[in-house]
């Protein structure tokens, strides 16, 4: 094949990635004349890997089970993440390695000229130099001598093992690993849940649309009853609502215009659906008499996936579960004393900033002074082209995007130095809620909300990470427009772009929204509270998720029946659409009696409003909602230069009075029959649930057939606690239930195998169960001998 053509044209889609493990997002037909089964990659793809490994810090065992976890003994922790880190190398070397150079901006090394934009996009906003400060917090701890120790091992794995096969077909080799690529990869984890630019996109929506109509589709607030925090929780909440305390600030004028830049950015922020539920359940209300904790992240899914799970034992600690490839810690998962999860909380942790310039557009004006931009010029290498030189600008607030002569200013608090690393890594080591929380007190980023229950009863929900508090004339607003940067409008007090913050003017740790030991509580990316000390975010999903929760916990504690892990494992699969439940007999309705709709009409009319494999009225509805959300407001955003991606969410769209003018003279239910009429047409006869919705979305970034999983039909949908998005390729990324009681009753499934290498027993082995709903035991055998032995240079035997 001609390597150099392919490998140009390689990962033209991986550019686009902005979710965590974004960086493997599908890249389309670009291995079409690819000859499988030949060549150097596939010799370098069934190499087996060494037994005995020289460490220079001690004795370590690495096992693996009969799903391929990787189960890693050391006698103390540098020689433990040692082990941890040849092992991620073993089996997610190229996962790894493409990650970091979508984050340093270095894709165009290997792929050519059509990475420049997801280049360009990561070298100006910088996270390097974010990686960078985090070093200086980690020099000298037990974190960044664990995290140096990992970094080893993924270099004797690179060095001593044949190369996963994707370095073939893209013909490079990786550079060593270093501390400041884990730290990277703590970047790219936040910012795929945290990189948002709906200001931006709202402050064009209102120029093109209206303020009234930008109120009416994209409210702050979604009116429900079902926050994660509900009222008579044990918040710390004093009761004060949040609209006494601070206010949303609405800019006078429209500064911020730049739509080429806006059109840019928006590939590389957090895609819609990242989210998660989680929940967590006291011995109250279980059999055992003790805790259950719950929790499934929704983010993309691909081939490998975006955990890496591990079992991990010294002297220290022991704890399982899974992390992020590149990060030695486990992140979710349980220890001897607790077990913990997360969902994304959020909040708002970015403001933009415009600013006066001069003439030469060198100098911004700031508080009364003309200031220089800090400026450096950065060469992005580019494969068989010439190479790109881009000026990086930065001000007071932090990186300076810029693109056809727009500019805007970013802060984000992934900026500046983190403790990130060393919460994580503290927690496999805590013992009981007290120390939990101080841990989680070193959480900077990401904002999260964090479940958690331990062996002693207690039960927590806490949201994590630095929340910034903006003021103007020292009242506190909203973080929800693009702020006047050179008159210093709502400035984060404390915040070093790059550098070390002192974080004073952030929400105390304290005053985040929390509930100490609450009988049950559900998270499932929908409102906190009602009620906010301080302002959080707006950036919400909409509530059916976390409605349907409380619906099933509520109902299950008012009932004789406790809970137990066989009913949090229905939770996890269940199908039920709040959406469908919400709109379903207002479409019934309207469609009765209309010509040539009677056999979808009842169809619709007998459905429960399960999002299952095996139904015709699932298949109907959700081609129907499509297509009425069209509809409704297709016509009117194109004409203004709109798409898809600017509509509003279906909750805005289900609520919207009949009258309302998005529905024309011929009104909502008109409007809803011809969506009806129109999604009917293109539904094959027979056709089920299960046809549409497949595994086929989750593809390896080559996305050639013989690289990519099975294709299985599977339940559920973005709106369903069972969270799957066939449009996107996001959902339940780990599905996991820890009861408290006794951690060999511990579940889990990958939506894969927990190896990247095609030729792995354990490369899609788990998909099928996670397309069914099925689970694994965290606690499993041993499949044969130790596979990698850990010596020091004076051990005895071979080396």
């Amino acid at each position: 094949m001609d390597i150099d053509t392919t490998r140009r044209a390689l990962v033209a889609a991986i550019v686009g990635g902005g979710a965590v493990g974004g960086s493997l997002s599908p890249v389309r037909g670009y291995l079409d004349r690819f000859a499988p089964f030949s060549g150097s990659a596939w010799r370098d793809a069934t190499d087996r890997t060494n037994q005995r490994v020289e460490s220079p810090y001690g004795l370590a065992a690495v096992r693996y089970d009969e799903y391929g976890t990787a189960h890693v003994d050391g006698d103390d922790e540098q020689a433990l993440y040692f082990a941890v880190g040849y092992a991620q190398a073993a089996d997610r070397l190229f996962q790894m390695d493409l990650q970091r150079r979508v984050m340093r901006g270095e894709l165009s090394e290997v792929v050519g000229e059509r990475a420049l934009d997801s280049d360009e996009f990561h070298v100006r906003m910088d996270f390097a130099g974010g990686a960078e400060a985090n070093l200086e917090l980690l020099e000298g701890t037990p974190t960044g001598e664990a995290v140096e120790a990992f970094c080893e091992g993924v270099n004797a794995c690179r060095e001593r093992e044949a190369l996963p096969m994707e370095f073939g077909l893209l013909d490079y080799e990786p550079d060593p690993w270093t501390a400041a690529d884990t730290m990277l990869m703590e970047q790219q984890i936040s910012w795929g849940l945290t990189g948002d630019f709906s200001t931006l996109r709202r402050e064009r929506l209102a120029r093109k649309l209206g303020e009234d109509a930008v109120e009416e589709l994209y409210p702050f607030r979604m009116d429900h009853d079902a926050p994660i925090i509900r009222s008579g929780s044990d918040s710390g909440n004093d009761g004060t609502t949040a609209s006494a305390r601070t206010r949303r600030t609405v800019s006078s004028s429209r500064d911020f215009e730049g739509d080429d830049l806006l059109d840019w950015v928006s590939s590389f922020e957090s895609p819609p659906g990242v989210g998660s539920n989680s929940w967590v359940v006291s011995g109250d209300q279980t059999a055992s008499g003790d805790p259950i904790v719950a929790n499934d992240p929704h983010l993309s899914l691909m081939a490998p996936p975006v955990w890496y799970e591990m079992n991990l034992r010294s002297d220290e600690a022991s704890v399982r579960g899974v992390t992020f490839p590149g990060v030695p810690f486990v992140v979710i998962g349980e220890n001897d004393s607790g077990a913990w999860g997360f969902t994304n909380s959020g909040a708002d942790v970015i403001d933009f900033y415009s600013y006066e310039t001069d003439e030469s557009g060198d100098r911004y004006h700031y508080e009364g002074e003309w200031r220089e931009f800090e400026t450096e010029e950065r060469t992005i290498a580019v494969s068989d082209g010439e190479d790109r030189t881009v000026t990086v600008r930065k001000t007071i607030h932090g990186p300076l995007l810029e693109r056809e002569g727009q500019r805007v200013g970013v802060s984000w608090t992934g900026h500046t130095a983190t403790r990130t690393s060393e919460a994580i890594h503290e927690y496999s080591k805590t013992d009981g809620m007290e120390e939990f929380l101080d841990a989680t007190q070193k959480m900077d980023l990401p904002t999260q909300s964090v479940v958690y229950a331990d062996r002693e009863g207690n039960t927590l929900y806490y949201v994590t990470g630095k929340i910034p508090m903006r003021t103007i004339n020292n009242e506190e607003v909203w973080g929800t427009r693009v702020f006047d940067g050179s008159a210093g409008e709502a400035e984060w007090e404390g915040f070093e772009p790059f550098g070390v913050s002192s974080w004073e003017g952030f929400v105390p740790f304290e005053e985040k929204p929390h509930v100490r030991n609450p009988e049950y509580l559900g998270s499932a990316n929908q409102r906190i509270e009602d009620d906010p000390e301080h302002y959080i975010g707006e950036r919400y999903s909409t509530p059916y998720r976390g409605q349907r929760l409380y619906e099933l916990l509520d109902r299950r504690a008012d009932s004789e029946r406790p809970m137990d892990p066989q009913f949090m494992r229905r939770l996890q699969r269940d199908a039920k659409s709040a959406r469908a439940e919400q709109i379903l007999d207002e479409l019934v309705a309207a469609a009765e009696g209309e010509d040539g709709l009677a056999e979808a009409t009842e169809t619709l009319r007998n459905w429960d409003a399960r999002m299952t494999r095996d139904s015709r009225a699932a298949l109907v509805f959700v081609m129907w909602f499509e297509q009425f959300r069209e509809e409704t407001f297709g016509d009117e955003f194109e004409s203004n230069d709109l798409d898809e991606e600017d509509y509003p969410n279906d909750w805005v769209l289900a609520t919207l009075p009949a009258e309302s003018r998005w529905f024309g003279d011929e009104g909502r239910e008109a409007v809803m029959v011809r969506a009806l009429r129109t999604a009917i047409e293109d539904i094959e006869d027979g056709a089920t649930y299960g046809d549409y919705n497949t595994t086929a979305a989750i593809t390896h970034p080559f996305d050639q057939s013989f690289l990519n999983y099975p294709e299985y039909p599977t339940d559920g949908s973005a709106y369903t606690l069972n969270n799957y998005r066939k449009e996107s390729a996001v959902g339940s990324s780990w599905r996991q239930v820890c009861p408290l009681s006794d951690r060999k009753q511990s579940i889990c499934i990958l939506p894969g195998g927990n190896s990247g290498a095609y030729f792995s027993d354990h490369y899609d082995d788990q998909l099928r169960l996670w397309a069914d709903g099925k689970y694994k035991s965290m606690s499993r055998a041993l499949a044969g001998e130790t596979a990698i032995e850990f010596e020091t240079a004076d051990s005895e035997g071979d080396q």
